[in-house]
């Protein structure tokens, strides 16, 4: 492994432990100390946080899905602006499709019958995201490592794979939740 791979796998750490300060800061900032207790516990319970933040055409249905697999809906929305900008019937030169970019495989495996439905695609991009986030304990990078690149290559490099496609999506996600 060359020196690159690691100073990428130590921005990763350094922008997950910035954003996860921030939070914290605008958590604080936004009432009393206890306030800002129960809204780390409410955080640390449950990640589906009904966020004021998602907004726009898809918010309702971002905030079910958020609510169903117990996933951040800003974090929805951030992967669905990365993946598709918000078009629904986006086509990937490789063939994923819909707002959360749906292999037609992965699709099918989440009980997605039509990909370019906006709601059974956010529901099955949502689905599997909690999948990752299991399988990752919560480490948000490498289950969008994991959605870009597929699981099999964050196992094999042991975190995020050399490639910067996939670094470059990691960085993208996480600076729209950001």
């Amino acid at each position: 492994m060359d020196a690159s791979y690691f100073s990428s796998q130590f921005q990763m750490v350094m922008y997950q432990l910035i954003f996860t300060l921030l939070k914290e800061r605008l958590n604080s900032a936004s009432g009393t100390a206890a306030e800002a207790e129960v809204a780390d516990v409410s955080a640390t319970e449950s990640n589906s946080g009904k966020s004021s933040s998602v907004t726009g055409k898809f918010s309702e249905i971002i905030r079910a899905a958020s609510e169903k697999y117990d996933v951040d809906a800003d974090l929805i929305q951030a992967v669905i602006k990365a993946e598709s900008n918000f078009n629904a019937s986006a086509v990937s030169s490789c063939g994923a499709l819909g707002l959360m970019q749906l292999m037609p495989a992965t699709a099918k495996s989440l009980g997605v019958d039509d990909p370019l439905d906006p709601k059974q695609n956010i529901f099955g991009g949502t689905k599997f995201l909690h999948r990752l986030l299991d399988k990752y304990n919560n480490n948000v990078s490498l289950a969008l490592a994991a959605y870009n690149a597929g699981p099999g290559a964050v196992d094999k490099y042991g975190g995020i794979p050399p490639y910067s496609e996939t670094q470059t999506y990691v960085k993208r996600v996480l600076n729209y939740l950001a």
